[in-house]
């Protein structure tokens, strides 16, 4: 948009460039050549290799310029030297040229030149023009500078260095072909530091031998080596056969435990067969003999050592000092010698040997959180203690249980209606009830046993009758 053809809007006070005619800085960026012809019409492509470089630098661009000077004949005239009067021609102009520069610099660095003088004839004549004088002389001098006038011309303006001269082609002689020795003397290592790597790189083992260089020296290994390896080798192989010999001797321990404890287990299922099938073998008899004397035996052993203490106890002194212990006792100590509570108190405290002969204690390890042990041991061995303790009252409980009090208070509690078998409550026992494991819980056996003696006889009265009292024993 412009005003009139093409001005500027004089109503506008601002610097204005139509068609940025006038602005600075805006040269052409483009880095586009016209298109040159020479003299046959031919497009000159040498113009490409000439940008950026001075107008007086040789540029190689045509095939001319790659192919071989002439060779000439020695008598040829242009290889003649030339005659005296043509080098004194050719001093005298350059010596003229020399001069010439030199008196230009020389008559800028006078610092005062002389005057000239021009004489001026105006164009105008008459007594108005000049002051009525026809002619002047003018003398024209240099005006003086400044010395210290900054320069007003930005001279050491910096241009970009054009780029360098194209290579020089080089003419090379056919290609051959190289062996397989000069290809590998071509190949040189590169150095490789075997302590820095600043890049990071990851440089492969036969790349740092190389560089390394060790492959250029003899290297001669001593014998020792070879017997540290020998020796190595040995120990290697004798400890290879201990292993072996260890894991062998282990596999037949192994195979010993297992064909023991297969032969256990058929013993075990044999003996049930037997018993289930009604056969008392000779060797059961003995052993259940066997468990019945000892059993007999640590009856009596017992019922000898309760001897001995009543015997004891009869006596005046130990039966004072015994009962005086009892008497200090605290209530906790009572409940678990088990003994009644007693209110009369002693003077000294002591302490019963039986309390520290226990292993009941923190010492016995913790039990497991799963198991319900609380009552693990009866509070009293008689019955006396309970009826002490938990006796009720006559008086106020007489409304409630009427008659039946003394029923209530003489009932042996905690005894079973019907006791077992090869059982003698007056016998004291050294710790708690065991009781046997089903060995066939299940009552596989039996019915194994009843398939093969089905077929056989049918049992009678006696047979079911043996049956069941060996399965109230086995129950026991």
């Amino acid at each position: 948009m412009d005003s009139g053809d093409g001005g500027a809007f004089p109503q506008i006070p601002v610097a204005q460039y139509p068609l940025n005619m006038g602005r600075e800085g805006k040269e052409g960026t483009s880095n586009v050549l016209a298109v040159q012809l020479d003299a046959q019409g031919k497009v000159k492509y040498a113009v490409l290799a000439r940008q950026g470089h001075s107008k007086d630098k040789i540029i190689y661009s045509k095939l001319t310029d790659l192919l071989p000077a002439e060779v000439v004949a020695e008598d040829d005239p242009s290889l003649e030297r030339p005659s005296e009067d043509d080098v004194r021609e050719t001093t005298d102009k350059t010596r003229l040229a020399l001069e010439r520069l030199t008196h230009t610099k020389i008559a800028a660095a006078m610092p005062v030149s002389c005057a000239h003088y021009i004489r001026y004839t105006p164009f105008w004549q008459g007594a108005a023009y000049n002051s009525g004088a026809k002619q002047r002389v003018i003398r024209m001098v240099e005006a003086q500078k400044d010395p210290m006038e900054p320069p007003k011309f930005k001279i050491n303006k910096k241009i970009p260095r054009g780029p360098p001269s194209p290579p020089v082609p080089v003419l090379h002689s056919p290609t051959r072909k190289v062996s397989v020795k000069e290809k590998n003397e071509w190949k040189i290592p590169p150095c490789i530091s075997n302590w820095k790597n600043a890049k990071g790189y990851a440089i492969p083992l036969d790349k740092h031998l190389a560089a390394d260089g060790r492959g250029l020296q003899q290297v001669h290994i001593n014998e020792n080596v070879a017997k540290v390896a020998e020796a190595l080798y040995i120990a290697n192989r004798k400890v290879r056969e201990a292993v072996e010999m260890r894991a062998q001797l282990q596999k037949k321990l192994a195979q010993k435990q297992r064909e023991k404890k297969e032969e256990h287990l058929r013993q075990l299922a044999q003996k049930a067969r037997e018993e289930e099938a009604g056969i008392r073998t000779q060797a059961a008899a003995t052993d259940k003999d066997e468990e019945a004397r000892k059993r007999d035996q640590l009856r009596y052993e017992r019922h000898k050592g309760r001897q001995r203490d009543r015997n004891t106890a009869r006596a005046a002194s130990y039966k004072r000092s015994k009962l005086q212990r009892e008497w200090e006792r605290d209530i906790s100590e009572q409940i678990a010698l088990g003994l009644p509570a007693k209110n009369i108190s002693g003077g000294e405290v002591q302490f019963d040997q039986r309390l520290f002969n226990t292993t009941q204690g923190m010492d016995s390890g913790y039990g497991d959180d799963e198991l319900y042990n609380v009552y693990d041991k009866p509070w009293h061995e008689s019955g006396t203690l309970g009826a002490h303790i938990y006796r009720p009252s006559r008086n106020l409980d007489k409304d409630v249980y009427r008659d039946n009090l003394d029923k209530l208070i003489k009932t042996n509690r905690f005894v079973p209606d019907k006791e077992f078998s090869s059982t003698d409550l007056t016998a004291t026992r050294s710790g708690p009830v065991q009781f046997e494991k089903e060995e066939d819980p299940f009552g596989l056996g039996k019915f194994l046993t009843q398939a093969k003696c089905a077929s056989k006889r049918h049992k009678d009265g006696r047979d079911q009758r043996e049956e069941e009292r060996h399965k109230r024993k086995r129950q026991e």
